[in-house]
């Protein structure tokens, strides 16, 4: 047994959620992003104890006593900040090999979790590791806490790289004991006082500076020739080594044959290996963060990319809506009688009409009719608790310039409320009244297909009110016999709010120059349950109004498109309708949108590969639902998680260009589709908070309903609580017993 709508999938969302933001600041972190602490150099700075700042290059405390330790004559301890660097570390690694010298390399955490096989040859090749922390951290402006996860998160990242933990650790920015802070002695004093051997240097070759080959060679070799010791400071990450790389031949070449030995640190002191093995459960944990690191740094990428790819889909997306639209309205007007005109788009009032619609033969300015006569038309209407407006939408069917025969047939799908008898107190000849018990809005058209005489048959919701001249513009373009159904415009007539006004935009920006696009490719998804005509034929051909998906509708369109036959959109066909007046109603009309979309796309799956009409529907049709209606939408929540991450601790510029340039587009093309529909562009003002707010829901839908499919799980009809949009308007009016 199937099961019912799933729970709980909003906390596995969360979660999600919560895991991308957490890879996203790990990453951040990782690389200076987030919680970047600036070194700063002190206008006045104060010195370490004279004890420390006149000893040795390496200090370690016994007791809580420094105890400054100096290196062996004729001994070199080279030393390497800022790495493991994919480029210039294994080419250090292999001048270092060559030479037969070992050296210390005090690397950044971060980096050793990106590259963990680099730590492992540094150990297998002899030589040392020491924590220069996790993200190079100026220790001396840090706070302790900062500190010490730094230099925890390092040992973290040994031990998942190379199973070990180090003892060694030299602090960023620093060089000599003579020019040791008191900061800097108090950060390394707490280190000291976990264990840690504070690793200072005798020759800062300030190689970062890139001062040229034999400078860095001078400052190494010097007071070299009365046989001293030396820790020599040098780097093997931070940008072009190629100075250094030079460097280092010329030292090992220079001194080596003078007896000078090249070794590690410890080795060279006497002193105990830095690097510890560490036990299973560590070596566990440390892999699970090194993964945890570069899957955050894999994850980060992976939006970058899909951030840019989806800018680029979304730009040919509209440039696609617009170019066809264009060639729509072109093709449209080349066919208009001369001197027609578009009626400005009002919602119904006063008398329940729209201004400027076409009146009827006979009233001056009339002169639009085809000379064609029109045939008789059957106009069903499914009504499941409608009594808020189902009176009238009937009025609105019967109050028609069409020339031709028309019958209205109200099914009442087994209300609850007074649905039918506010239909039959209506008393109004042409309408006839069908009662069943509640079945579904599909199986309710199908009743009224039966009980209909006509061939040409108009589906409309109980919840819609047309213009007078919608029936003649709708089921004209049925005169051609290579057309099966009509599209016709559906507006929102409850536009006022700031939901209205969102949902006012997106039926004419987002679904009608979908539709008019949709027209021009021959691959038209969906006929809108609030307004449709279709051949009867047709409707049989394809074995009626299908009742296995959310989306009959949209379930219909698709059967009808396979069988070769063209669904049109006529956009001078309007018809009004209510849209859901709060956050929660719109969502559950939208989830079942979209999930019975999901539902007509799989069914109709096969068109993608079948020959033919179908085949050209499908690749068309569904490939664009597929991208633009499940996949984007399902990524559009991690890729806004990301620009909100880029504005918060990246480059702010570029997401908010990015941004604006999107919003300028889409209120451009906005500002045509409202033009071409005939709107007035006020509601643009709406625009940029709707995507801030509004199309947030929208992927949220989408996320919802795929979590339901994949899981199996049955959506029940969800029905939206009417508010009567159009009772009020005089001659509309309910009639009540």
């Amino acid at each position: 047994m199937r099961r019912s709508e799933p729970r709980g999938h909003w906390v596995l969302l969360l979660l999600g959620g919560l895991a991308l933001t957490v890879c996203l600041l790990l990453d951040g972190y990782a690389h200076g992003a987030v919680g970047e602490a600036p070194h700063e150099e002190p206008a006045h700075p104060v010195p370490a104890p004279a004890e420390v700042t006149s000893g040795g290059p390496v200090v370690k405390l016994v007791d809580g006593t420094p105890h400054s330790l100096r290196m062996p004559a004729r001994t070199i301890a080279l030393t390497f900040d800022d790495g493991p660097d994919p480029e210039w570390t294994p080419r250090l690694l292999d001048v270092l090999r060559r030479k037969g010298a070992h050296a210390t390399f005090f690397t950044v955490g971060a980096r050793v979790a990106e590259h963990p096989d680099l730590t492992r040859r540094i150990l297998r090749e002899g030589h040392e590791i020491g924590s220069h922390t996790y993200t190079h951290v100026d220790m001396a402006t840090a706070p302790s806490w900062r500190n010490k996860l730094e230099l925890d998160l390092t040992q973290r990242a040994l031990a998942g790289a190379a199973g070990v933990h180090t003892n060694l650790m030299r602090m960023p920015y620093s060089s000599g004991p003579d020019g040791l802070t008191a900061p800097e002695w108090g950060a390394a004093r707490r280190a000291a006082k976990d264990g840690y051997i504070i690793a200072l240097t005798d020759r800062d070759t300030e190689d970062w500076a890139k001062p040229g080959t034999e400078k860095i060679v001078q400052a190494a070799l010097a007071a070299q020739r009365r046989g001293e010791g030396a820790v020599v400071m040098l780097h093997d990450a931070g940008g072009d080594r190629t100075q250094t790389l030079a460097a280092v031949e010329q030292i090992i070449d220079r001194l080596g044959p003078r007896g000078y030995r090249f070794t590690t640190l410890t080795r060279a002191l006497g002193l105990p290996a830095a690097d510890v093995p560490v036990a299973g459960r560590e070596r566990a944990a440390g892999w699970t963060f090194v993964a945890a690191q570069q899957t955050a740094a894999a994850l980060t990428g992976a939006l970058g990319g899909l951030f840019g790819v989806a800018g680029v889909l979304y730009t040919a997306r509209l440039l696609l809506l617009l170019a066809l639209a264009h060639v729509h309205v072109r093709r449209v007007r080349r066919d208009l009688p001369r001197g027609r005109r578009r009626a400005r788009r009002s919602p119904p009032g006063g008398d329940g009409r729209v201004r400027g619609a076409p009146v009827l033969p006979g009233v001056p300015g009339y002169d639009e009719l085809p000379p064609d006569p029109f045939p008789p038309l059957s106009v069903i209407v499914p009504a499941y608790n409608e009594e808020a407006g189902v009176a009238a939408t009937v009025r609105s069917l019967l109050d028609t310039d069409y020339p031709g025969e028309i019958e209205v047939v109200v099914v009442d799908d087994g209300s609850a409320d007074r649905t039918a008898a506010i239909v039959a107190g209506l008393a109004l000849p042409r309408v006839r009244l069908i009662r069943k018990v509640n079945g579904g809005k599909p199986s309710a058209l199908n009743a009224g297909i039966a009980a209909a005489s006509a061939e040409v048959l108009v589906l409309v919701d109980g919840d819609t009110v047309f213009q007078r001249d919608t029936l003649r513009h709708l089921v004209a373009p049925l005169a051609d016999p290579r057309v099966g159904a009509v599209s016709g415009n559906t507006k929102v007539a409850n536009r006022r709010g700031l939901i209205g006004r969102w949902q006012h935009l997106e039926y004419v920006i987002g679904f009608n120059l979908d539709r008019r696009m949709f027209d021009v490719l021959r691959c038209m998804p969906t006929v809108p349950g609030a307004i449709g005509a279709f051949r009867r034929s047709v409707l049989a051909r394809v074995g009626g109004v299908p009742g296995d998906t959310l989306a009959e509708d949209t379930d219909l369109t698709m059967a009808i498109c396979r069988t070769g036959l063209r669904v049109v959109y006529e956009e001078n066909a309007i018809a009004w309708t209510e849209a859901p007046s709060s956050l929660r109603q719109l969502w559950r009309q939208r989830y079942r949108w979209c999930y019975g979309t999901m539902q007509a796309m799989w069914k109709h799956r096969r068109s993608v590969v079948e020959h033919g009409e179908s085949g050209r529907f499908g690749r068309r049709c569904l490939t664009y639902l597929a991208v633009f209606q499940v996949v984007l939408p399902l990524f559009a929540p991690a890729v806004d998680l990301f620009a909100l991450y880029g504005v918060l601790f990246l480059d702010p510029v570029a997401p908010v260009l990015m941004w604006t340039a999107f919003v300028g587009a889409q209120t451009a093309a906005g500002g045509y589709a409202l033009w071409l529909d005939g709107e007035r562009l006020r509601p643009l003002w709406a625009l940029p908070l709707q995507q801030v707010v509004y199309r947030q829901l929208m992927y949220l839908v989408v996320v919802q309903s795929a979590v339901t499919a994949l899981l199996g799980a049955r959506l029940g009809w969800h029905t939206i609580r009417r508010t009567g949009t159009f009772a009020d308007a005089p001659g509309v009016q309910p009639t009540s017993k």
